[in-house]
C-alpha cells in the first residue's frame, strides 16, 4: 500500500493566490500589469545600455545581465500565477513543477551573485581607480558573468534533484502559488533532513557569501568616499552606489527570511506577502531603481528621448 501511495502522485495542485472568485479578475489584471511593467522596464534598460556610448562600462554590462535575469525570473512565476487565477484546474505536472523550481532557484542564485559582482565592481572603481581597468576588463567581466550563471545552475540542479528524488505520498496539494522548495519538501513521506542541510549549506553559502562580499565591498567604499576631499566627488561616488545598494536590500532581506529558516518554521499563510514581493514585485522594481536613482542612466534616457523628439 505504501508503494502504491507513493506512485499515485503524478501531478501537484497549487493553492493559488486566492480562492475567492470575486478576486480573480482584479488579481489577474494586477499581475498582468506588474508583469508588463517588469518586462518592458527591463527590456528598456537592456536596449538603453546597448545603444548608449556613455553606458559602455563594466557596471552597466552587469546591470544589463541583471535585467536579463529579472525578465526570466519574472517569466518563470508570474504567467503561471495568471493562468492559475483564471483556471479552475490548478494542477501542474511533476516535470513542470521540477522545471519551475529549477529555473526559479537558478535565477535567484544568479541574481544574488550578480549583485555581489556589481558590488565588487563598485569597490574596484572607487577604491582602486588606478587599477580598475586591470581588475575589471572585458575578459574579467565575461568570466565573472559566466561563472555566476554556471554556479547558479549547479546550485539549482543540486536542490531540484534532491527534492524530486523524494517520494511524495502524503498529498499532492502544494500550499503555495508556485513550486517552491519548502512546500514541496513538506509533501514528502520520507525524512528531508538531508535536503535541509543542502539548503542551509549550499544555498546559504551562496546567499550569505554574496551578502558578505557586498557588505565588505561597501565598508571599503564608504571609507574611501569619506576620505574624498571634494564634496562633488563624494556625492557622485555615492550616487553610483545608492541604486545598487537599494536593490541589494530589497533582494536579500526577503531571501534570508524565506529560505534560511528550518522547514518546520515555514508557514505560507504567514509568508504570503513576502513570497509575492520576492517573486513578483522585485523584478519590476530594479529597472525603476536604476532609472530614477542612477544619474548615468537618467542622462542616457534623456538624450535618447531628445533624439526621438528630433527625429519626429
Amino acid at each position: 500500500m505504501k508503494i502504491q501511495n507513493e506512485t499515485l502522485v503524478t501531478e501537484f495542485v497549487l493553492s493559488g493566490l486566492s480562492s475567492d472568485p470575486n478576486l480573480r479578475l482584479p488579481l489577474f489584471l494586477l499581475c498582468l500589469l506588474v508583469y508588463m511593467v517588469t518586462v518592458l522596464g527591463n527590456i528598456m534598460i537592456i536596449v538603453l545600455i546597448r545603444i548608449s556610448p556613455g553606458l559602455q562600462k563594466p557596471m552597466y554590462f552587469f546591470l544589463m545581465n541583471l535585467s536579463f535575469v529579472d525578465i526570466l525570473y519574472s517569466s518563470t512565476i508570474t504567467p503561471n500565477i495568471m493562468a492559475n487565477i483564471l483556471s479552475e484546474n490548478k494542477t501542474i505536472s511533476i516535470l513542470g513543477c521540477a522545471i519551475q523550481m529549477f529555473l526559479f532557484i537558478d535565477l535567484v542564485s544568479t541574481e544574488a551573485m550578480l549583485l555581489a559582482v556589481m558590488a565588487y565592481d563598485r569597490y574596484a572603481a572607487i577604491c582602486k581607480p588606478l587599477y580598475y581597468t586591470i581588475l575589471i576588463n572585458k575578459v574579467t567581466c565575461m568570466r565573472l558573468v559566466c561563472s555566476v550563471y554556471i554556479a547558479g545552475c549547479i546550485n539549482s540542479l543540486i536542490h531540484t534533484c534532491a527534492a524530486f528524488s523524494l517520494p511524495f505520498c502524503h498529498s499532492n496539494q502544494i500550499n503555495h502559488f508556485y513550486c517552491d522548495i519548502n512546500p514541496i519538501l513538506k509533501l514528502s513521506c520520507k525524512d528531508t533532513s538531508l535536503n535541509q542541510v543542502f539548503l542551509f549549506v549550499v544555498a546559504g553559502s551562496i546567499e550569505v557569501g554574496s551578502f558578505l562580499c557586498i557588505v565588505t565591498s561597501y565598508v571599503y567604499i564608504l571609507s574611501a568616499i569619506f576620505r574624498i576631499g571634494s564634496s562633488t566627488g563624494s556625492s557622485k561616488s555615492l550616487s553610483t552606489c545608492v541604486s545598487h545598494f537599494t536593490s541589494v536590500a530589497l533582494f536579500y532581506f526577503p531571501a534570508f527570511f524565506m529560505y534560511l529558516r528550518p522547514n518546520s518554521a515555514y508557514a505560507v499563510d504567514q509568508d504570503w506577502m513576502v513570497s509575492v514581493f520576492y517573486t513578483v514585485i522585485i523584478p519590476m522594481l530594479n529597472p525603476m531603481i536604476y532609472s530614477f536613482r542612477n544619474q548615468d542612466v537618467k542622462q542616457a534616457m534623456e538624450r535618447y528621448l531628445e533624439r526621438s523628439k528630433c527625429s519626429v
